[in-house]
């Protein structure tokens, strides 16, 4: 999945997704929830690093 098709899943700005995935933003929870449901996995799935 691009970040563009990630951004129209989750209805949230492909700027936005870009800065998440760089780092270079934080993020709320909410939007976490948001992207690991357009990704269709569990939010802890995207706090593993």
């Amino acid at each position: 999945m691009t970040q563009t098709d990630l951004a129209f899943e989750a209805d949230i700005e492909p700027s936005h997704i870009s800065r998440i995935e760089r780092g270079t933003t934080n993020t709320s929870l909410t939007t976490i929830v948001t992207l690991a449901d357009a990704l269709k996995v569990h939010p802890s799935e995207l706090m593993k690093f």
